[in-house]
């Protein structure tokens, strides 16, 4: 006689060939029948109450070994339990849970269908009495239509017992316990990564974000320490988990095995081979521009990274590298084209972008250190945001005895700069006492020295504010606006760039409505009017601490991005004169940078302006997108100039979501400002913290 696990065996065999599950409504009444609460068959099956709960509302089903083992339990309740033989059909339901705001049925719940592989442990739902799931229960971002290719989204984050959080609220069981057995389940099995964003360029690589149990899981320590600057921390070249990518023919790019890692093996065929990894407990997400995600729970740190993912790019390290790589993903390099005379397809250059050639600049636009610039003695370009504050002795009584001081920043100014800006192509050719034109790009030496401008105002020739003292090198954005403001402008020379284009156009397109969708998700929508607008910024971080996170990434990305044009050599040991590794890069761009710095501060210039000629108010100070001015009361709305219909005055600060537009910095007493101004101090650089003592960095 077989014994019972014999029989056991040849059931399971058959059961694995061919599974049959009832209805999911048909497997919440059989376990309601036996008297079982979700949370004890989640544990008699080693799984969780989310699983199960999952199960029997239809968003998933379980794989082996699970399948045999509910299978045979199910089996078992419908003999004991049989249902009524008058009751009606009860079709499977199909809510939604609070993470899922699209159509039930999802491209994605199919491919799940269809795919052996991963193990798709269950969507982490809204909050529940039987949900065990970390995550908060809050609204995720809609999902967006799924590429067949990638049906699990752009990212995970990967915990210590192999539940991978993805996007949606989707988990994924990992099996894998090492790091290159974890590269291999992502590539594939994972069913991870994104879709290009322009169709010359290339699919993002899959991300995968470590938790730390996760990172100690895998073999990686808890920290990495022993190290002065965060940017050089790595795994040592002889570390177990080093050598066991080696052994498994993976490579590591030139920055090792760091915070964030990039594990690959050569594209073969075209298909890249390529995977991401962030480990949280290294600093991979830096709290200035993440803040708090670190902390969060698996679930949530997903939900958060995935929406960025959606909106802007997959992260690819820091917000800064990612708003590079945002630009060069959505104007490509270059472009396929056939060539006709031998019948193939070939790479050629992407016009519009920046080429696959590093490109040196024009010695003025260069930092001092940069190679092109040893011997420049002509002078160098000082487009920088604005660091000014009046001279407290141009203060009025009437300004110092209003009772309050009030700070407004510039939502994203770089960014509200960088629309339909026009930026040079091709590399710079010199001139001597050229022609000013307003819509070549390139930098020009002019004097501007002689015109007399507003005390009161920061001048818009130079980044301290203050009167040019002589010939200078500006811009086309800065001198443009000298132009409108009726001087003459007479270049003595100039570096200027024959190819032109809007290059920064895609990128701007995208962050902009990133920005207003992420401050739609907390509130904040653009029908709101400007008493409601600041009502909701009051409180807008507090809506959805994720969604708030996600926002500072986008402000992050922007600024970071901006300055990754003008990356400087980092270490201790460079010399002036040598090339750094940023210099590679097509998109290692200073005059760029320039154009869109000029460009903004020009912008806050003609706003201040426009200010003073309205109502006559003056700035106290300004730092970059933020300036402050005296108040008779503590909101915006007491000084701002409106038309006598209630409308923002066109062309002076108006209050609102847009990039370009304002919202309020900080709120404290004018005699706090008249304090720090009398000891030659920013009241723009602390208007949002109060307190000041020192004034580093002015």
């Amino acid at each position: 006689m077989p014994s019972q696990e014999e029989l056991f065996d040849a059931v399971d065999a058959l059961l694995e060939g061919e599974p049959r599950l009832p209805s999911p409504a048909e497997r919440a009444r059989l376990r309601e029948a036996a008297g079982v609460t979700q949370a004890r068959l989640a544990a008699a099956l080693k799984s969780t109450p989310q699983t199960v709960k999952n199960w029997e509302n239809g968003r998933s089903e379980p794989r082996p070994p699970r399948l045999q083992a509910y299978l045979r339990l199910l089996d078992a309740w419908a003999e004991r339990y049989p249902a009524p033989a008058a009751s009606t059909p009860v079709p499977a339901p199909a809510p939604v849970p609070e993470a899922f705001t699209g159509p039930v049925e999802q491209p994605a719940e199919r491919a799940f269908a269809a795919a052996p592989d991963p193990v798709v442990k269950a969507p982490v739902e809204a909050a529940g009495p039987s949900v065990t799931s970390r995550r908060p229960a809050r609204k995720a971002a809609p999902p967006s239509a799924v590429d067949p290719r990638f049906p699990h989204g752009p990212l995970v984050v990967l915990d210590s017992d192999g539940s991978a959080y993805g996007t949606n609220g989707i988990v994924l069981d990992c099996p894998a316990t090492t790091v290159p057995q974890l590269v291999e389940w992502t590539l594939k099995e994972s069913g991870l990564g994104t879709p290009r964003l322009n169709r010359n360029g290339k699919d993002s690589d899959p991300l995968v974000v470590l938790t730390a149990a996760a990172a100690v899981r895998l073999g990686l320590p808890e920290r990495l320490e022993g190290h002065e600057q965060r940017r050089s921390l790595r795994l040592s070249e002889d570390h177990p988990v080093v050598k066991q990518l080696a052994k498994a023919k993976w490579k590591l790019t030139k920055r090792g095995f760091g915070p964030w890692a990039r594990v690959y093996r050569p594209a073969k065929a075209g298909q890249r081979q390529c995977v991401q990894l962030a480990v949280l407990s290294w600093d991979a997400l830096d709290a200035r521009s993440w803040p708090g995600v670190a902390e969060m729970e698996p679930a949530e740190v997903a939900r958060v990274l995935g929406t960025y993912a959606a909106r802007v790019i997959t992260p690819r390290g820091s917000t800064a590298v990612s708003g590079l790589e945002l630009m060069t993903a959505l104007r490509p390099p270059t472009r396929a084209v056939k060539n006709e005379a031998a019948g193939e397809w070939e790479s050629a250059y992407n016009p519009g972008s920046l080429g696959t050639e590093p490109m040196d600049p024009a010695p003025p636009e260069a930092p001092q250190e940069h190679p092109a610039a040893q011997g420049w003695t002509g002078g160098f370009l000082d487009e920088e945001a604005y660091q000014w504050v009046r001279e407290v002795d141009l203060l009025t009584d009437e300004e110092c005895l209003l009772p309050y001081a009030v700070g407004l920043d510039l939502n994203t100014a770089f960014l509200a700069a960088a629309a339909r800006l026009v930026v040079g192509l091709s590399a710079p050719n010199h001139f001597h006492a050229p022609k000013f034109n307003k819509k070549i790009p390139g930098s020009w030496l002019v004097d501007l020295s002689h015109i007399e401008l507003d005390p009161r105002l920061p001048s818009p020739f130079t980044p301290s504010g203050r009167r040019p003292e002589g010939p200078a090198w500006y811009q086309t954005h800065t001198l443009a606006y000298a132009q409108e403001l009726g001087h003459d402008v007479t270049p003595i020379e100039a570096f200027l760039r024959r190819e032109t284009g809007a290059y920064l156009d895609p990128w701007h397109d995208r962050l902009k409505t990133a920005y207003a969708d992420t401050l739609a998700d907390l509130g904040v929508t653009a029908d709101l009017d400007d008493r409601q607008f600041l009502a909701a910024m009051e409180h807008h971080k507090q809506v959805d601490p994720g969604m708030a996170a996600v926002l500072a990434a986008i402000k992050a990305t922007v600024k970071g991005g901006i300055g990754k044009l003008r990356e400087r050599p980092q270490g201790r040991h460079y010399r002036d004169g040598e090339r750094w590794p940023a210099l590679e890069r097509p998109t290692w761009r200073p005059d760029i940078r320039a154009a869109v710095i000029s460009k903004a501060r020009v912008n806050m210039h003609r706003k201040m302006a426009n200010t003073a000629k309205a109502i006559g108010q003056y700035p106290l100070g300004v730092l970059s997108d933020c300036v402050v001015y005296a108040s008779p009361g503590p909101s915006p709305l007491d000084f701002l100039p409106y038309t006598t219909s209630g409308k923002p005055l066109p062309g002076a600060f108006r209050l609102g979501t847009t990039p370009g537009l304002a919202k309020v910095e900080g709120v404290q007493e004018m005699a706090w400002a008249v304090d720090l101004m009398e000891k030659g101090l920013n009241p723009a650089r602390h208007i949002k913290g109060g307190d000041a003592v020192t004034d580093e960095g002015e």
